[in-house]
């Protein structure tokens, strides 16, 4: 009989738009956040994706494509980190952001660090790479004087002359507001940083 054959797909379509009712565009979703919405997530998640509506960024993690005229955007990176990390505690930026401490630096550098206190490696996200970093200590939002601090901590990995940089930071360091920049070494700085900013300071 029709009814007995179409009621099982019809019933299948509604679990499927209840589902997909609960979904708000440009958000980033866990798997478990869904399960209350679900009582077959994984297909049906897996038909949502097929199906355009639902972008897998990763395992366990999805985001509602938000769309423009020039086409899908990409999520937020830092609800897309917040949701992979199941945490808020944690700071996003690039290292070209070491630029805006006046060490001169010259390099762009395509890809995000992410300090935090529960990850560490680099992860694909989607389209994105982030290179996280489990930290005792970080700030909660980025300064001129904690980008110096931490410039000086990561000087082997930046891709600069580093006899250049470490000339033009020795001469950049009594320009900071001297108690911020003593501050932001005691808290953030490595044993080199702390030796080599108090040799500066005290010269």
């Amino acid at each position: 009989m029709p009814g007995v054959t179409q009621q099982p797909a019809k019933s299948k379509r509604d679990a499927v738009a209840r589902l997909a009712g609960e979904l708000r565009s440009g958000r980033v979703y866990r798997r478990e956040d869904l399960l209350p919405f679900s009582t077959a997530v994984d297909r049906h998640l897996r038909e949502l994706v097929d199906g355009g509506s639902l972008a897998k960024l990763a395992q366990g993690l999805y985001y509602v494509p938000r769309r423009s005229r020039f086409g899908m955007l990409p999520p937020d990176e830092e609800e897309l980190v917040a949701a992979f990390l199941r945490d808020k505690e944690f700071l996003l930026f690039s290292p070209s952001a070491y630029n805006s401490a006046g060490l001169g630096a010259t390099q762009l550098y395509n890809r995000t660090v992410v300090y935090n206190h529960k990850r560490h490696g680099v992860f694909k996200l989607g389209n994105r790479q982030f290179d996280f970093r489990m930290k005792p200590r970080f700030p909660k939002k980025l300064s001129p004087e904690f980008l110096f601090v931490d410039a000086l901590n990561n000087l082997g990995d930046l891709a600069e002359d580093q006899a250049a940089l470490l000339e033009r930071a020795q001469g950049r360091a009594a320009s900071f507001d001297r108690k911020r920049l003593l501050r932001a070494v005691e808290s953030y700085g490595s044993m080199a940083t702390k030796k080599r900013l108090a040799a500066w300071l005290h010269a």
